[in-house]
């Protein structure tokens, strides 16, 4: 069945998409999708490193977004600017720096495009199982940290109270996020992974009225715009990777129908992380 290039795409893209869901529930109710882009930017100093030192390029990107991830929080704790101030900086810095590694080596031939807008119509068997792989891990730790996380969420003063560490909860989380991002970078893109992760959440959201339920639709729109979107792009050939975005936000869209949600947020309530 793998054999066949399209389903090898179809079911790597299921799986991110499966994998992205529960996460990008966490990046909206947090109001950190700013946060996601400076991981997503990052990746590319991750590939830049990756090629001058010669090492595998999941670790290197893991590697990176980590280092980011770390800076963040010890430069937040400085409070000496705003978090969307050094979420630019990082963000901007990080892919700049990227680039410019990538132009000084001129000995190494790298497909940008490729890199930024994925090509997850070339993922292999052993892309699949790395995905899939990594995707159980994501999601089994996501169970384990659910509870701390929603309560950090709502607010941080009570988790802490209840003993519940948010602060190592909220670095084992960007620690989640970054091993997602470098996992996705091969099949949406650098520029196109933040997409994957926030326009499901925000379509499961007006149909939500639970956390949980929120984090299982997130997973099934995500899969949804990913078969949608490569079916698409393989009859009116457009590429992979936008495709399956585009295919994302036509769903949201149709979720703002005055009938597609109608009363479903009224009906939630305080019951969810709204």
């Amino acid at each position: 069945m793998l054999d066949d290039f399209f389903t090898r795409a179809l079911v790597a893209g299921i799986g991110v998409a499966l994998t992205a869901g529960p996460l990008g529930c966490f990046v909206v109710w947090r109001r950190m999708a700013y946060f996601g882009d400076t991981m997503a930017h990052s990746a590319l100093l991750g590939v830049a490193l990756s090629l001058f030192f010669q090492i595998n390029l999941l670790v290197a990107v893991f590697g990176v977004a980590v280092i980011v991830s770390l800076l963040l929080l010890a430069l937040q704790r400085r409070q000496s600017l705003s978090a969307d101030a050094l979420l630019g900086i990082l963000s901007h810095s990080a892919l700049a720096i990227g680039l410019v590694l990538v132009a000084f080596m001129t000995w190494v031939r790298i497909d940008l495009i490729a890199f930024l807008f994925g090509d997850i119509l070339a993922v292999t068997r052993t892309d699949i199982a790395l995905i899939w792989g990594g995707g159980v891990l994501v999601l089994a730790a996501l169970v384990w940290l659910w509870r701390p996380l929603i309560a950090s969420t709502v607010s941080e003063d009570v988790a802490e109270a209840e003993g519940m560490k948010p602060a190592q909860t909220r670095l084992l989380f960007m620690l989640l996020m970054a091993l997602v991002i470098a996992i996705a970078m091969k099949i949406v893109g650098i520029m196109l992974i933040t997409a994957l992760l926030i326009i499901p959440a925000a379509t499961a959201r007006r149909f939500s009225a639970s956390p949980e339920l929120m984090a299982v639709l997130a997973s099934l729109i995500g899969a949804l715009a990913v078969v949608g979107g490569l079916f698409g792009s393989l009859h009116y050939d457009t590429p992979s990777g936008p495709s399956i975005v585009v295919a994302a936000l036509l769903l949201f869209i149709l979720s703002l129908l005055p009938a597609a949600g109608k009363n479903t947020a009224e009906k939630a309530g305080n019951q969810g992380v709204r």
